[in-house]
């Protein structure tokens, strides 16, 4: 039987719709949700294979290469798809690792207090001290240049702030009287951490997501520049910026080395950062 009283929505379903009202944030969804779509689809869409030559060297954009094709005569088109999956994985994966240490890290050192919080968070200043690019470099030089060394390394500097976001949210939410109730019914320390604390506290969380992924693909894209990045012959948005760099009179004669590159890999930063704005807003609305 209808009451006549208007039915209540869920903050996730109010967060949802202010999300959709944003445009821009909206267009910065499309945009990334096509990019990761064509780099999925890369071995359909691309002419060419990943390192197929044609024997024409630095050829500039034409039918036959959209991109124009690059110092050993590759199909750049096919190389910016490829590269997309490689500078995507590694923005989407170290983002996953941070986000898995992160949140566990910070969760039990809020909900704990006391001694272990303050030993807890002690660590993360000691290691927030040092030169987390530094830390990476050093890790790629003695250990060798890796796919799954590069997500680890970037993933394992970027937790440090996810911890303390968590921690943050854990104490201004675990004297909350929904917790006091779970503590009362006889609930265990990991059942009110998973069950009821984090669900409270993510929203901070999906929102660093999303502004920390374009950080990590430019951190990778600076490792490659330096030549620390992924190895040949696989490569990503920053090693084929790098290559298009290293060409001689690259900006003024083989211009299109640097630009398409460059101009995928910008769109795609530019379009997470709107989204990662509009789900700031649209979580917090206090904050428009």
């Amino acid at each position: 039987m209808d009451s006549g009283l208007p039915r209540g929505r869920s903050l996730w379903r109010q967060a949802w719709r202010r999300l959709l009202a944003n445009r821009m944030a909206v267009a910065g969804g499309i945009v990334v949700l096509v990019m990761a779509g064509l780099a999925l689809a890369a071995p359909v869409i691309s002419p060419y294979g990943y390192d197929q030559t044609s024997g024409a060297q630095f050829r500039p954009p034409s039918r036959l290469h959209p991109m124009g094709t690059d110092i050993h005569g590759r199909d750049l088109f096919t190389r910016v798809l490829y590269g997309a999956r490689l500078s995507l994985g590694v923005g989407f994966v170290a983002t996953a690792v941070s986000l898995v240490i992160g949140v566990g890290y910070g969760a039990v050192s809020g909900y704990a207090g006391g001694r272990i919080d303050e030993a807890m968070m002690r660590l993360v200043d000691i290691i927030y001290s040092l030169p987390y690019m530094f830390f990476v470099i050093i890790l790629v030089a003695v250990f060798g240049r890796s796919v799954f060394l590069l997500f680890f390394a970037l993933g394992a500097v970027q937790w440090l702030t996810v911890a303390r976001i968590v921690r943050g949210q854990v104490l201004a939410v675990k004297e909350k009287e929904f917790i006091q109730a779970a503590r009362a019914i006889g609930a265990g320390h990991a059942r009110i951490i998973v069950h009821h604390i984090l669900p409270n506290v993510l929203g901070p969380v999906v929102v660093y997501m999303t502004l920390t992924i374009p950080a990590v693909i430019l951190q990778e894209a600076f490792l490659s520049f330096l030549g620390l990045g992924v190895p040949p012959p696989a490569s990503s948005w920053g090693t084929l910026i790098a290559d298009g760099a290293s060409a001689v009179n690259a900006l003024r004669i083989y211009w299109w080395l640097l630009l398409f590159p460059g101009g995928a890999m910008a769109l795609t930063l530019f379009a997470m950062n709107f989204l990662g704005d509009g789900l700031r807003d649209a979580i917090d609305p206090q904050l428009r």
